[in-house]
């Protein structure tokens, strides 16, 4: 498995719809973890799953990401393998 830590640059649009984005995404892609937007108006989160997984949700994120959102840099840290899954599912962090 693999795992990473992302952190959006500026959004523009509600908490809610960002965060509801990127859940469904990751499980349409088969990816576990976790995402929160932040109070300097970024997203960061975490996602783990098979490489090839890892890399589409971070594709979706640097490219696309929700309908009404601006993205202005994406950044990726702690990228590694891991031995297990540290998630069962994808949520939303509060």
């Amino acid at each position: 498995f693999y795992a990473c830590t992302h952190e959006k640059g500026k959004r523009k649009m509600t908490d809610y719809e960002q965060c509801n984005y990127t859940e469904e995404e990751a499980r349409k892609l088969g990816v576990v973890g976790w995402v929160k937007n932040t109070r300097q108006g970024t997203v960061t989160g975490q996602v783990q799953g098979p490489e090839d997984k890892v890399n589409a949700m971070k594709s979706w994120l640097s490219k696309v990401g929700s309908p009404s959102s601006r993205i202005d840099r994406t950044n990726f840290s702690n990228e590694k393998e891991i031995p297990k899954l540290d998630f069962s599912g994808f949520s939303t962090r509060y």
